[in-house]
């Protein structure tokens, strides 16, 4: 009797949780119907991950069951713009370092889709700018949050100048010929940066200093304002706009970082971080932590 009721619970746990398969190593498929929430050192913040970034989705979820974030600071801290947290090198047993640690860092391709924009509250994934990146790759670690107020249309029309301005940029820069030139530069760049700088051969350094000369004579910054007067321009959906006006947002971004979620608990904690005190490159004069991030069972909001 004992062997037949153990194997009647048996066949009920298969029921409940067989459904339940690995997505990929380290996410299962009930995580994504769940919320993250992570505990900081003002208090909680929960978050959902959007479906439409199912890259940036899983990658999120993975590093939370992994604990990467628990004892993370938040490293970059603006007032009325964003608060950014997810540098490896800001936990307490590291040495900090602003761009984190190149050796454990990768990257992870843009997912960045036209109905999600940079609303208060937005979970999108840092990542570096400029030439050094041209595809827009997003930070594997680095995420940001959302916590500018409301614009007006004259604000977002400013906003909406920059977005134009950064989509000629980004044209100018995926020119064929340029884009391989820009390659070859980033990619020895990236390769040097790695070693200490005693130890850069001098046909390496001749090498970069040649590519930087050839990159500079495209004058790219000049292409992009000749882009930027021909190009078609890029129009704020009205939907969006309304947003904007009404919770806020950071709107000059859109349309060059990838948003994978959204707050939805917790805004006044993402506010108090962002009142805290930092130097002036927005660093926070003291740590603020995540203590603590998990995957928890959707909440209503």
């Amino acid at each position: 009797m004992k062997l037949a009721t153990t194997f009647i619970f048996g066949c009920l746990l298969l029921i409940l949780f067989g459904c339940d398969k690995q997505i990929e190593e380290g996410v299962m498929k009930s995580d994504l119907t769940k919320d993250v929430e992570m505990i900081t050192d003002y208090g909680t913040i929960i978050m959902r991950l959007s479906d439409e970034t199912p890259m940036h989705r899983n990658n999120f979820i993975k590093l939370v069951s992994q604990k990467f974030y628990d004892s993370i600071a938040f490293h970059r801290v603006l007032e009325n713009f964003v608060i950014q947290g997810g540098n490896p090198t800001t936990k307490p047993s590291e040495v900090f370092k602003g761009d984190g640690d190149p050796e454990l860092s990768y990257t992870i391709e843009a997912e960045i889709k036209p109905n999600l924009f940079h609303k208060r509250g937005a979970l999108g994934a840092a990542r570096t700018g400029h030439i050094f990146n041209r595809n827009r790759l997003s930070s594997g670690f680095q995420f940001y949050i959302v916590q500018r107020g409301p614009y007006v249309d004259s604000t977002l029309n400013i906003a909406l100048e920059k977005i134009n301005k950064q989509i000629a940029f980004n044209n100018v820069i995926n020119i064929p010929t340029i884009s391989t030139d820009i390659d070859e530069y980033v990619n020895l760049k990236e390769k040097l940066d790695l070693l200490n700088k005693e130890n850069y051969t001098e046909k390496d350094t001749l090498l970069l200093n040649s590519l930087k000369s050839k990159i500079d004579l495209y004058n790219i910054d000049s292409l992009a304002n000749n882009e930027f007067e021909t190009i078609k321009k890029y129009e704020l959906p009205e939907a969006h706009r309304e947003v904007y006006k009404t919770i806020g947002g950071a709107p000059h971004l859109d349309q060059n970082y990838t948003i994978f979620g959204e707050v939805v608990k917790g805004m006044n904690i993402v506010d108090s971080i962002a009142g805290i005190k930092t130097n002036d490159d927005g660093k926070p004069i003291n740590d603020v932590r995540i203590i603590s991030g998990r995957m928890i069972k959707r909440i209503s909001y």
